[in-house]
């Protein structure tokens, strides 16, 4: 299979999950081929075959983390009976799902392709941080009703939100202290 055709292979794809595994462990900003390689059971010249590049196979990773993150996002949108759940609920959920251990792996990659995309803006990394950003805002739009979603204050509390589960997460990431950043999270919330 060539890296340009649109159907992964079986092999492919079970090489991708390995690496994003591998990935969630140990992080992308040293990441060379031939310990990855090692670690998922392949060689350099298979991913390479697969991927193209490193860049492609960065490229894939992040698609893969992206995966993850949108997947959350999409449970938001909706309550049970179709209306949106308003932007302070959505906000608490999503608090709630980076405040949770089991996802500090993601989250950490997360910001590691964040802070890359942002310095490092052509490459692998070109988009990340744009991309996510629109991701996000656009799924606590939805979560919003008609009339704020499309309205100026509507933007600016989505934005608002958006930033305080941003710098929330990178202080619990950096501290651990969930109790204290969860407290600070809960207060905003209020306010908005």
């Amino acid at each position: 299979m060539s890296p340009d055709t649109t159907t992964p292979s079986a092999r492919q794809v079970e090489l991708l999950e390995a690496a994003y595994r591998y990935a969630l462990e140990n992080g992308l900003a040293d990441l060379s081929l031939r310990p990855l390689a090692a670690a998922i059971g392949s060689s350099p010249r298979v991913l390479m075959f697969l991927f193209g590049n490193k860049d492609g196979l960065v490229r894939a990773l992040l698609s893969r983390a992206r995966t993850d993150e949108l997947a959350l996002l999409d449970r938001l949108a909706q309550t049970s009976h179709g209306a949106p759940i308003g932007l302070v609920p959505a906000a608490e959920q999503v608090w709630a799902w980076l405040a949770a251990d089991e996802h500090r792996p993601l989250l950490r990659l997360w910001v590691e392709a964040y802070a890359r995309s942002l310095v490092e803006p052509d490459g692998a990394w070109a988009g990340f941080a744009r991309a996510t950003v629109n991701d996000w805002l656009a799924v606590l739009a939805a979560c919003q009703p008609q009339p704020e979603k499309d309205s100026e204050e509507g933007a600016t509390r989505r934005t608002l939100a958006l930033a305080v589960l941003r710098g929330a997460l990178l202080d619990l990431l950096a501290t651990g202290d969930r109790r204290r950043v969860t407290a600070a999270v809960r207060h905003q919330l209020a306010l908005l």
